[in-house]
């Protein structure tokens, strides 16, 4: 992967550094860090990975507890509605992918 890997790993292990109080707690840390990570923009592809996985924004956890206008609009869907718009998210997916790709091969160049 060219060493994708490797450069997700440094940045996954720089975050838990930054989170860690004692090098004995690390482990109850790496949930939040993965997510964390997950959710933040790589500038090689221009998109999170949550996003070019799920095809959506992720939902913090203070959004659900303060609501958000993202969180109260999609709360007063009924069912059919919601999974009409769920669908239409998914079918963008594709769409977010390929930008993601065309965005990294730009930034290669």
């Amino acid at each position: 992967m060219n060493g994708v890997v490797e450069a997700a790993n440094k940045n996954i292990k720089k975050i838990v550094g930054k989170m860690i109080e004692t090098y004995k707690d690390w482990h109850e840390k790496l949930p939040f860090t993965l997510y964390a990570y997950r959710t933040s923009i790589r500038t090689f592809t221009g998109a999170t990975s949550f996003s070019l996985v799920y095809g959506l924004k992720a939902v913090l956890p203070v959004e659900v507890e303060i609501p958000s206008l993202r969180v109260l609009s999609e709360l007063k869907l009924n069912k059919v509605e919601w999974i009409q718009s769920r669908y239409e998210q998914l079918n963008l997916i594709e769409e977010k992918r390929l930008k993601a790709i065309h965005h990294g091969q730009m930034y290669q160049k």
